[in-house]
């Protein structure tokens, strides 16, 4: 259990919309995830993850070409995948691109978070039958876990899922030897247990209904790892939820709204949702539910809360989807260093 939090932010990158509401283009979208990112190491926060996504709305489909042009233009935040799609994504080019950036930064700010992907448009565009889903998945991260855990650049791996390695250099090595690399989850059992075996921190991204409930979840992460002999820093869990802050609770929330349902309809002809209804929404915007949504005070009493339940040592927010106006995610941005951050080291002090 963690006594520190971390305070960050991550994004799928966030296409704008017109005044007729048409997609303006998905370049202008990474241009503003770049400046994002550059914007939350200048006013403090801890750590931006980079969600892959392959779609129009959400376009930010390679992480680590984005990490690697950040970690020229920061200093001091931490940088990871929020995740990378690993079964359908070539592991050797996953772990060369952010051995890169880590290189690019200095050493010791770029992570790996390796995940399965709630969306499956990457398996048609990449070739891949959803039907091998949890096999693609189990060998890649054997491969990426191979080559990080490599004490040289002289890599021997075998498997099914794509060509073996027959002691070929993988290069370059990261600056400390290898990469935080965390498993990402929306709240599987299995999952949880899987990181704990393998002594690997566990990220979990909370999308709906009570955070509180995942403890239990938590847990068994925590009892997988004592069970499997892992202790230690490297045993720990972040949460990623959907969040906005503002000077207000109500400017917060409506502000977030309009990108709410356009996300939600588009889910909905993808996946087949209902319409988005408000009352929806406004139902997971209080405490102890999932929306992370309000003014400082707010919000950082809720991670703060949070924490209690799960001793996560990090606490990440999304807030830009379905097209929210830059100027209200850098302001969300600022408060979250310079508002939310002191408050959470304040409440927790106290504690």
């Amino acid at each position: 259990m963690e006594n520190t939090l971390e305070i960050g932010a991550y994004s799928f990158g966030d296409t704008q919309r017109g005044p007729d509401g048409s997609s303006r283009s998905t370049a202008e979208a990474i241009k503003n995830l770049f400046d994002a990112i550059v914007h939350a190491d200048q006013a403090g926060l801890d750590y931006f993850g980079i969600g892959e996504h392959h779609t129009v709305s959400m376009p930010a489909s390679s992480p680590g070409a984005i990490i690697a042009a950040a970690a020229a233009a920061t200093t001091r935040i931490k940088l990871g995948s929020a995740a990378s799609i690993i079964g359908t994504d070539d592991p050797v080019r996953v772990f060369q691109q952010f051995a890169t950036a880590d290189a690019i930064s200095g050493g010791g700010r770029i992570e790996i978070t390796a995940g399965r992907g709630s969306s499956v448009e990457t398996f048609p565009l990449f070739g891949y039958e959803l039907n091998d889903y949890d096999e693609l998945y189990a060998q890649k991260l054997d491969l990426l876990l191979t080559l990080n855990n490599s004490a040289t650049e002289n890599v021997t791996w075998s498997g099914t899922a794509r060509p073996s390695i027959p002691q070929l250099d993988v290069v370059p090595r990261p600056v400390q030897g290898s990469l935080p690399i965390w498993i990402a989850t929306g709240g599987s059992a299995p999952s949880s247990a899987r990181a704990g075996r393998l002594g690997l921190p566990l990220a979990y991204a909370i999308i709906g209904g009570q955070p509180h409930r995942f403890a239990p979840l938590a847990k068994l992460y925590r009892q997988s790892a004592a069970q499997a002999g892992h202790t230690g820093d490297n045993i720990k869990v972040s949460v990623a939820t959907f969040g906005l802050v503002a000077p207000t609770k109500k400017e917060a929330v409506e502000r977030m709204y309009p990108g709410w349902v356009n996300l939600n309809v588009e889910m909905g002809r993808l996946r087949g949702w209902p319409a988005p209804q408000r009352g929806s929404y406004l139902a997971q915007v209080d405490a102890p539910n999932a929306y992370f949504i309000g003014d400082p005070d707010d919000v950082a009493e809720r991670i703060v809360d949070l924490h209690r339940h799960l001793g996560h040592m990090r606490h990440f927010l999304q807030g830009d989807h379905g097209g929210l106006p830059q100027e209200h995610l850098l302001e969300s941005i600022t408060l979250l260093a310079t508002e939310v951050k002191p408050r959470v080291e304040r409440l927790l002090a106290a504690k």
